[in-house]
């Protein structure tokens, strides 16, 4: 019975990581960019990579955001990974991977927040690193309202 219970209390930590969502992967970008100037709205990206625990903490402000009704029409959310060669179209409708697209993005530390226009182009300063935690959600904030903003005045 005691084995029986230490088997199951060891897969309670499985569990609860499995059930904590996370960003959503880029995945189609080229797709994520005609929904992007439908709406005219900017793309904010992720770039993290495993066994990084300042992502894990960037993503306790970026998972609720992203998952608010709220910013459903206001922006997307998406995560590259650096150190991943997951496939991935880029925004212009070519196959890479999220190691080669965050290169050729520019990206080299994590956790990095920009925030893009549909064409990957960045739309304001990126966010590097978790600086003051107790304003990070108001950080990637206003990066998002100088984005649409910026979107707005484009013809």
């Amino acid at each position: 019975m005691v084995l029986g219970l230490a088997g199951i209390l060891a897969c309670v930590p499985i569990a609860l990581s499995a059930a904590q969502p996370g960003l959503p992967k880029a995945a189609d970008l080229s797709s994520d960019a005609v929904a992007m100037r439908a709406a005219r709205m900017p793309m904010v990206v992720l770039y993290s990579q495993a066994s990084c625990s300042y992502c894990e903490e960037a993503r306790t402000y970026l998972v609720p955001m992203a998952n608010d009704p709220a910013n459903a029409q206001r922006t997307l959310f998406r995560q590259i990974d650096i150190d991943s060669d997951a496939a991935v179209t880029d925004f212009a409708g070519q196959p890479t991977t999220h190691r080669r697209l965050a290169k050729q993005l520019g990206a080299k530390f994590t956790p990095t927040v920009t925030v893009v226009d549909a064409d990957g182009r960045p739309l304001g300063e990126a966010i590097i690193g978790m600086r003051l935690a107790d304003f990070y959600a108001q950080y990637v904030d206003n990066a998002i309202e100088d984005a649409r903003a910026a979107l707005a005045v484009r013809p």
